[in-house]
């Protein structure tokens, strides 16, 4: 796999612009027609509390809560579907899914709602992922992650702010670790240029190389060739 495989497609705006919209509308439903969503969240260790599993990514306190976490959602999940269009999908589903569970293990026992867990599987699955690829480019994109959002790591522990589900942080932090390890990391190479690059090269059969000997000094094979046919002349001639 080499650096075609980062190729810029519709998707790549469409389908976090389409996710951040439908968090906005569900926001909208919910001011509009006063709906509590908030018993949609998930609530730990109560079975009902299950069904937040799902739901509560989609749901959020207040337009502050729901800005501060579309920002970020746009960014991530556009650098995702660039860098791991293969995994998009499944990091995001594996990533509401497990975050949601382990949250309803570990919560307080309050209703958990937002997109904040999602959050902090990308800025994991993208940081981890980057760094066992050992590529350039995917090295970089988990650098700049640090960069921006490497103040995160602090909201993943208690009593740092009480108003907040730190165990959604940190249950979408285990999960996108987790699901790093899960997918395996493509062999990237660099794009073949040149002819020695290809692996089945052999130099013995490149002309320039032939102007190499063993050790790498260079042999003027023209000479060569001119000293042969010399030679054969000149034997030529004293036979006769």
């Amino acid at each position: 796999m080499n650096d075609n495989h980062f190729k810029f497609s519709t998707a790549v705006i469409g389908l976090p612009v389409f996710f951040v919209l439908l968090l906005w509308i569900v926001y909208w439903i919910q001011i509009r027609f006063d709906f509590d969503f908030y018993k949609y969240g998930i609530y730990p260790r109560d079975f009902s509390g299950l069904q937040g599993i799902l739901f509560s990514p989609f749901i959020h306190e207040n337009l502050e809560h729901l800005y501060n976490n579309s920002i970020p959602l746009l960014v991530l999940q556009a650098a995702l579907q660039f860098f791991y269009p293969k995994q998009s999908f499944a990091v995001i589903g594996f990533g509401i899914l497990f975050s949601g569970l382990i949250t309803w293990i570990i919560g307080r026992e309050n209703y958990h709602i937002g997109a904040s867990s999602l959050i902090y599987v990308l800025v994991s699955f993208m940081f981890f992922k980057g760094i066992q690829s050992r590529y350039y480019r995917l090295v970089a994109l988990s650098f700049a992650v640090v960069l921006f959002y490497g103040g995160m790591i602090w909201y993943v522990f208690p009593d740092v702010d009480q108003n907040i589900s730190w165990e959604g942080h940190l249950a979408g932090f285990i999960t996108g670790s987790g699901v790093s390890l899960f997918y395996k990391t493509p062999e990237f190479t660099k794009p073949v240029v040149y002819d020695w690059q290809r692996p089945d090269f052999d130099p013995s059969q490149d002309a320039f190389m032939k102007h190499f000997d063993e050790n790498g000094n260079f042999v003027n094979t023209e000479k060569q060739e001119e000293d042969i046919i010399s030679a054969y002349f000149v034997s030529d001639v004293l036979v006769n």
